[in-house]
């Protein structure tokens, strides 16, 4: 079976491919004009450059393929443009599976995010029980993922699209060229720009579970069904606290309270709108950071055997290929 992957040179997208290949699936990526293909040297893959804002190269990169793998996006949290990510999140989504139906693809995950679900607000995990509604979702990025996912969910009520739609929490380890905002938080600690922090938490997956529990949820998710993948629920300050330990720096850092954050985010995009560049901080980023971001992964595991292993490691293995590929003396 031939897998279309979309977003292949990225950060989870490439992590699918490695699954994949590993698993004996020959895979065509599909890759952006320009992107970066550091994540797929070296990989036996068909690459088939294309845009989801460009039908026609969409129906050209699904001709022949029978399985598809949805894990392209525009994850920004801040744009100067907010339309970009509705065109290409949304629209661009809905267009992609519509073109995969009409090709005869079988088989398609689509990668949504908890960014659609609402946390607790407390450290009690939430799962995919725990839906929000559009008002409850704050930031375009969020908006947007929130749009796509009920726009697949329709497409798979009304016109029986064979979709399992997957959910990643924070992923981080190796791979992560950009890097991620999340892996950007691993990135300037160690890099020792990370005077500060605000009080909140995340679930850590280490990216290649998160490649796992998208092949997992192809070969046998229920259709229409959304599976988390995540990992260990960590602080933040658990998180800084163990890449000072593997990178061997003692580092003192102040705690920030909420109000205090949300205003200096403010500012730094007011700054970066008018003189360019991106923010330090950004309005969303602070807004989600204001409550934990605990979730669960105990439906995939009972449904699909999906396993995740320790933060620390997906840290560690983070750092092995930030340290590998020369980013820890750069300025990014």
């Amino acid at each position: 079976m031939t897998v279309l992957v979309t977003g292949a040179s990225g950060f989870v997208g490439a992590a699918v491919v490695r699954n994949l290949l590993a698993q004996g699936y020959e895979v065509r990526a599909l890759a952006r004009h320009g992107s970066p293909r550091l994540n797929l040297r070296d990989l036996d893959v068909e690459t088939a450059i294309g845009d989801l804002r460009e039908p026609a190269s969409l129906k050209a990169a699904l001709r022949g393929c029978r399985g598809l793998v949805h894990a392209a996006a525009d994850y920004r949290l801040w744009t100067r443009n907010p339309g970009e990510l509705y065109a290409t999140n949304v629209e661009g989504s809905k267009t992609l599976l519509r073109l995969a139906a009409e090709a005869g693809v079988e088989r398609i995950v689509y990668t949504s995010s908890v960014a659609t679900l609402k946390p607790t607000g407390t450290a009690q995990a939430a799962d995919e029980t725990c839906e929000a509604t559009l008002a409850d979702v704050s930031g375009d990025y969020q908006r947007s993922k929130f749009l796509a996912e009920q726009a697949v969910l329709e497409l798979v009520r009304e016109e029986a699209l064979p979709a399992v739609i997957v959910s990643p929490t924070a992923p981080i380890g190796p791979g992560d060229v950009k890097p991620t905002p999340t892996g950007r938080i691993v990135f300037d600690t160690a890099a020792g720009r990370m005077p500060a922090y605000v009080d909140t938490g995340l679930n850590v997956a280490h990216v290649d579970d998160v490649a796992e529990g998208h092949r997992l949820a192809f070969e046998s998710g229920e259709t229409g069904e959304v599976y988390i993948l995540g990992g260990e629920n960590i602080s933040l300050r658990k998180i800084l606290d163990i890449v000072d330990e593997l990178m061997g720096q003692d580092r003192r850092r102040l705690r920030l309270p909420y109000r205090v954050v949300l205003p200096l985010a403010q500012a730094a995009e007011a700054w970066a709108r008018r003189f360019g560049g991106v923010p330090f901080a950004t309005v969303d980023g602070v807004k989600m950071a204001a409550k934990p971001m605990f979730f669960s992964s105990g439906k995939a595991e009972g449904a699909l055997g999906y396993r995740h292993r320790p933060a620390r490691q997906a840290i560690e293995d983070a750092l092995t290929w930030f340290r590998d590929h020369g980013y820890l003396g750069k300025a990014l």
